[in-house]
């Protein structure tokens, strides 16, 4: 058949299959792109409620160290504040009770029903004396040194009661303290025998003193109340204990 003139050759399919393999960027009736998902982040956990402000107090005895330990406490715990409470020994169990310190650096012996107590170190006992005495001549005594001396035991002692045959008792009345002890021997009356820490606390310049062999030792002590345990009490252990902040108790 001939075609008509000027017409061109139809393309049919060519032509159908072209139109049909383009893409003119229209969407089909009725479909609609679905939404990108989307993957839910972390929550974010509230902010932890701040901890009410409060107080550790640690008792501590005449001649007891604690700086190290409450330094250490400053600085890795320091939204609690320790107040430092001076205790004499006669009272440190009876403070603990009554919940005047949560817990105390202590000196044995102590009633320990009810109690947690950790020992921390044992006191070389010493021989005080005047600067003048003879005794001053060598470095360390032995109870055979002191035989003929007068023995001043204050009201306070922490050591005694122990045996030293050989010194003599003093011819008037009890001096209730350690310091007024150590005073008295000063004048050259006599000795005192006393943890050293307690030799060093009440030091005088016209006092010495020297380590008595084989003498009573004064065992310090950290304690608190089983009853009373707390997170505070725990962290201070961990503190005398040389444990890191990040350690485990």
């Amino acid at each position: 058949m001939a075609h008509g003139k000027g017409s061109a050759p139809r393309r049919g399919g060519a032509a159908r299959g072209g139109a049909r393999g383009r893409s003119t960027g229209r969407r089909a009736p009725g479909r609609t792109t679905p939404a990108p998902k989307t993957t839910p982040g972390p929550k974010t956990a509230p902010a932890p409620e701040p901890e009410a402000p409060r107080t550790f107090r640690l008792g501590a005895v005449p001649g007891a160290t604690p700086g190290r330990w409450v330094d250490r406490w400053s600085s890795r715990r320091p939204e609690v504040a320790l107040e430092l409470v001076p205790l004499e020994v006669a009272e440190q169990r009876r403070a603990l009770d009554d919940g005047r310190v949560d817990a105390a650096i202590a000196r044995r012996p102590i009633d320990d029903d009810g109690l947690h107590v950790i020992a921390l170190y044992d006191e070389v006992p010493v021989v005080v004396m005047s600067s003048e005495s003879d005794l001053t001549v060598v470095d360390e005594l032995e109870a055979s040194d002191l035989d003929g001396s007068v023995l001043i035991v204050p009201g306070d002692d922490v050591l005694g009661p122990f045996d030293l045959p050989g010194t003599v008792p003093p011819r008037f009345d009890t001096i209730e303290t350690t310091a007024d002890a150590i005073a008295t021997v000063a004048t050259g009356v006599g000795i005192a025998i006393v943890p050293m820490s307690l030799a060093r606390l009440h030091h005088r310049r016209d006092v010495t003193y020297r380590p008595l062999v084989g003498g009573p030792v004064s065992s310090v002590v950290f304690a608190w109340r089983r009853d009373r345990d707390s997170a505070d009490i725990q962290d201070f252990v961990g503190i005398i204990r040389g444990r890191t902040a990040n350690s485990s108790r």
